[in-house]
């Protein structure tokens, strides 16, 4: 058994969340927040078989979509006048992580 931990963008969470339901994979949802970007992400924590795992790797690849968007840039500018400018960064997708699960209790 696995525990997979999916991080996607808020954005693409209900398509995400409605394709595991398509799919018969149980999901628990969390939502957070995201250090880099400050803005609303969600972690789905999902308990599945090891034959399943490649399973839930393609719905998560299929519906959490990467995107570029502009950003503030944070930098303080030593310059007299200095202004912050936008930079452009990829956003989205997903990041994935597949833990060994060592005991599964239920009561």
């Amino acid at each position: 058994m696995k525990m997979i931990v999916a991080i996607v963008q808020a954005k693409d969470s209900s398509r995400l969340r409605k394709a595991f339901t398509a799919a018969n994979i149980q999901v628990t949802q969390l939502s957070t927040t995201g250090g880099f970007l400050r803005e609303g992400n969600a972690t789905f924590l999902i308990g599945i078989q090891d034959d399943r795992v490649q399973d839930v790797l393609t719905v998560i690849k299929k519906n959490a979509k990467s995107r570029e968007q502009y950003i503030t840039s944070q930098m303080h500018m030593d310059v007299e006048g200095g202004s912050a400018f936008p930079v452009n960064v990829k956003v989205g997708g997903a990041t994935v992580f597949v833990l060994p699960v060592d005991d599964f209790i239920k009561f």
